[in-house]
This record gives structure tokens, C-alpha cells and sequence, in this order.
């Protein structure tokens, strides 16, 4: 697990997420901290990712499907972006300033919507990565890049494949 002051600098190397971006990896939450990376999930307004344990819990419609930049995901995990539970790990900017509450996403074949809920991490986030991993995506100073992810509701249902196109339309 890394400290904060690794993470601080590790992320002051990285390139900046495009503006017109892809779809890295997916994953699909199965319950039990167990995940699946299919290469192609269908995407639906009722369900969410098909299989993904999101109808299980609470059901939030303003969480049906959660985002993060896969550069970030990497650099918290020690063995890249694999303990990450985010539905879709983007190559591509989620910050506010780029794309703030109410901005849709084509992303393949879906449409998705950032919504207002705050993205900020949970036990097994810390669990996986450790406090200082969570201290750092949860920064004040950070808090507007969106280090995290966002969370986003499904406006239209569709597939979205590795290696599939994400902007703001």
C-alpha cells in the first residue's frame, strides 16, 4: 500500500486524461468482493452493467454504473487496477471542470448521465488500498479532479466493449 506522499507524486507524473477518451477495462461486482472483467457488457435504464450486484443493494438510480480513470486506479493499486470495483475504467477526463453534474456520456452504444452523488470511496476501498489511498482520492484539494470516479445513471441502455469510445455529447 502506498503512502500519501508516493501517491502525491507518483500522480504529479502522469499525463493528463484525454478529453475524448476510451473504455480500459470492464468489471462487473458479483457480490463477496468477487469480479468479473467480461470484454462487452450490455448496459440497461432497469439494471445497470447486466449481472453487476448494483440491483442487489440499494439500488441508488443515481449509481448505476460507476467510472474511474484507469491512470488512477493503477497508481492506488499495487498490482494495477484489479481490486478497483468501478463498473468502467476509463481513459478519460471525469473532472468537474471537464465534465460537472448533468453532463451525458456516449460511451459505445449507452448513454450515461453524471449524477450528484458523491463518489468517495468505502470500507473495502480502504481495505484494498489502504488509509492513505483514500485520504488521497478524497483531498479537498483534489476533490474537483474526481480521483475517485463519478457515479452516473443510465439514460439509454446499450453495450459498451473494451477498447469502446467515451464523450460528453
Amino acid at each position: 500500500m502506498k503512502d500519501l506522499h508516493t501517491l502525491e507524486q507518483a500522480w504529479r507524473t502522469l499525463e493528463p486524461a484525454p478529453r475524448q477518451g476510451r473504455v480500459e477495462a470492464l468489471v462487473v461486482r458479483l457480490g463477496n468482493g468477487r469480479h468479473d472483467n467480461p470484454e462487452a457488457v450490455t448496459i440497461s435504464v432497469d439494471d445497470g452493467v447486466a449481472g453487476d450486484r448494483w440491483t442487489v443493494g440499494d439500488g441508488d438510480p443515481r449509481a448505476q454504473v460507476s467510472l474511474m480513470e484507469h491512470r488512477i486506479a493503477r497508481l492506488v493499486g499495487d498490482d494495477g487496477w484489479t481490486g478497483v470495483g468501478d463498473n468502467l475504467l476509463v481513459d478519460f477526463d471525469l473532472s468537474e471542470p471537464h465534465a460537472p453534474i448533468g453532463t451525458r456520456l456516449a460511451v459505445g452504444t449507452a448513454i450515461l448521465e453524471i449524477t450528484d452523488k458523491a463518489h468517495l470511496g468505502c470500507g473495502t476501498f480502504r481495505k484494498r488500498f489502504g488509509a492513505d489511498a483514500l485520504k488521497w482520492v478524497n483531498g479537498v484539494e483534489r476533490r474537483a479532479r474526481r480521483l475517485r470516479g463519478v457515479h452516473t445513471r443510465v439514460v439509454q441502455g446499450g453495450v459498451v466493449r473494451v477498447g469502446s469510445s467515451i464523450k460528453v455529447i
